[in-house]
């Protein structure tokens, strides 16, 4: 059975942003635009688009073209931008409200002047996903699975926000019900259903891609879905629990900064935490150390973050503290 996550501390954290509403208008209007960058920004990087946070800004807010990026690429950023624009104007309704309109809708401006035959209709032949095990659902069953979809989010109203945000997404890119498209409709579908119910929304940075990859596959690889879905909780209690932080920040007048995209190569973690590569290498296998990106060479790259994990890591080594030990702390 999986771990039941405690929202408590965001649950806190939205009636504190609640006590401040209605927001002022220039606060709320600064804090869009940047959501809207950002959002754009990290949910196309993660399908592989090579636009920066800059370029992308340029693209969305001037309607410039970069040099040497693809027209698609363009397209991806502003195509967003307007999905997020309609996903804006329904936060007023409910989660039980949504239809199957609302989400090829969402989907027919992702794909819009990129894919026209396929834009807002759902596949009608079978896809994979490159490197990935899993096993997408026969096209022929793609329309009686989202119709199983719409009947679970009308009597699921109770559960709590996050976690129906969360969920909501899961089953959606579990049924992959597009030829293309399904992560960035699925995590706008997540994303709509969180600010229905008043949560900022939660941003999947591009670091965090090949983590919040695998948490989305470990469950599908699966016989029994049970604790292997807690990884993805995690990650996405982790980004609401960002969005809340900016949120908060912002009212108390402290600028957001986009946080650093360095990664570092193996040999680069383990010289600045004064550790082995062998060390590093296991406490990775170990689950102990999260890999941001694998690049096309095959090197494992780590967030910066990851070198205060280490110097915790061997803290808590020094306490004589096993490897489980260590393992659950950093859960």
């Amino acid at each position: 059975m999986r771990q039941k996550m405690d929202y408590k501390k965001l649950t806190e954290k939205k009636k504190k942003l609640d006590k401040h509403r209605p927001l002022d208008i220039a606060l709320v209007q600064n804090l869009e635009e940047w959501f809207k960058i950002e959002l754009t920004y990290t949910s196309n990087a993660i399908e592989g688009n090579t636009l920066s946070r800059a370029e992308t800004a340029l693209v969305v807010e001037k309607g410039l073209t970069i040099g040497g990026k693809s027209i698609a690429e363009h397209l991806e950023a502003t195509n967003h931008a307007a999905a997020l624009d309609f996903v804006k104007e329904q936060i007023k309704r409910k989660p039980s409200d949504l239809k199957e309109k609302d989400i090829l809708k969402i989907h027919e401006i992702i794909l819009d002047k990129i894919d026209k035959e396929n834009s807002g209709i759902y596949r009608r032949v079978p896809v994979r996903i490159s490197g990935s095990a899993v096993v997408m659902p026969n096209p022929r069953k793609v329309q009686d699975l989202m119709d199983e979809f719409f009947r679970w989010l009308r009597k699921e109203e109770k559960m709590h926000a996050v976690e129906l945000a969360a969920e909501a997404h899961y089953r959606f890119v579990t049924i992959h019900p597009f030829t293309d498209g399904n992560g960035r409709t699925g995590r706008l579908l997540m994303n709509l259903i969180l600010m229905m119910k008043g949560y900022p929304p939660a941003i999947i940075r591009k670091n965090d891609r090949l983590a919040y990859i695998k948490s989305l596959e470990k469950p599908q690889l699966v016989k029994s879905e049970g604790d292997s879905k807690n990884d993805y909780f995690k990650l996405i209690t982790a980004a609401v629990d960002r969005s809340l932080n900016i949120y908060l920040k912002a009212i108390e007048g402290k600028d957001q900064q986009p946080e650093s995209e360095k990664l570092l190569k193996i040999g680069e973690l383990a010289k600045a935490t004064n550790q082995t590569v062998p060390t590093i290498r296991h406490w990775t296998k170990e689950g102990l150390l999260q890999v941001a990106e694998v690049t096309e060479s095959g090197y494992q790259m780590y967030d910066e973050k990851m070198v205060e994990r280490v110097k915790k890591i061997q803290e808590m080594k020094e306490k004589r503290m096993t490897l489980d030990e260590i393992r659950s702390a950093n859960t």
